[in-house]
């Protein structure tokens, strides 16, 4: 379904203020799609609408929405579709980072889950239907991380809200086989480590040298649809495919095995969980 990104398709990015949502709107854009633009960054919304058109877009709307509000994200999709009457392409993939423990930072969780979790449910039933009931083929993406799938000790809140979008994506994938058969499917994006607006404030203003920018992971997402992937693993500097394979393999053994919860971070597993990598 990789013609999708061809011109006259329209296609709604959430989160595409910075990072990955910003490149792949511009690339979008490149593509000669008319783009429908989310975020709650006002003027970085702007620029990012002002540069796509700059750069092939035929029209690039920044319309402001709070994706975890259910009636903004049913007001984003009346201004899609009152303005261009179809979505082609759907990505849900604002997020934010700040979440926390499992018994600390109430308000963290709430608002992360409400951006990370809840934008993309709503996200899917704002629009997902509509575009069933349109007629026309289309791809809907939503943003997962790696952290949703091996969980690492540190933003439990995070790792929860990834771990759900995971569901979710693998869920609605399943039902879109019934539902519109060959003509819209659903894509997990599994960014590894990428330098974003999450990140970034965090980092030094220069991309670490294992990092992935964000371009390079809108890359990887148009080769990975065009593959037919799902599950559209993302490599980057620091951490091959193989690694992300073991490590996602060892997270699935600790029930099989009955092994504590998080065994690779536990001491009285870390040789096994060295001795697994080498073999």
């Amino acid at each position: 379904m990789s013609d999708i990104f061809t011109k006259a398709n329209v296609a709604v990015i959430t989160g595409a203020a910075r990072g990955i949502g910003r490149a792949v709107a511009l690339k979008c854009a490149a593509r000669g799609m008319k783009l429908v633009l989310a975020d709650v960054i006002a003027d970085e919304l702007a620029t990012v609408a002002a540069a796509a058109k700059a750069m092939g877009a035929p029209e690039a709307l920044a319309v402001l929405t709070d994706v975890s509000d259910m009636k903004a994200v049913s007001q984003l999709a009346e201004v899609a579709y009152q303005q261009f009457g179809a979505v082609h392409f759907l990505m849900n993939n604002a997020a934010i980072g700040d979440g926390g423990g499992t018994f600390e930072n109430y308000e963290n969780w709430q608002r992360l889950m409400g951006v990370n979790m809840w934008g993309v449910i709503n996200g899917v039933q704002a629009f997902v239907p509509r575009m069933i009931a349109g007629g026309e083929a289309g791809l809907v993406v939503n943003t997962g991380s790696k952290q949703g799938i091996t969980c690492p000790p540190g933003n439990a809140a995070y790792n929860a809200s990834k771990a759900a979008v995971k569901v979710v994506t693998e869920q609605l994938a399943h039902e879109l086989r019934a539902a519109a058969p060959g003509r819209i499917a659903a894509h997990l994006l599994i960014p590894g480590w990428t330098f974003t607006g999450i990140n970034g404030s965090r980092l030094d203003a220069e991309k670490p040298a294992g990092a992935w920018s964000a371009a390079q992971v809108a890359d990887f997402m148009f080769e990975g649809i065009a593959r037919g992937d799902f599950y559209i693993l993302c490599p980057d500097n620091e951490t091959p495919r193989e690694l992300d394979e073991k490590r996602m393999a060892w997270a699935i053994g600790d029930i099989i095995e009955n092994r504590p919860a998080l065994s690779r971070w536990h001491p009285d597993h870390k040789d096994a969980f060295a001795t697994f990598l080498k073999g």
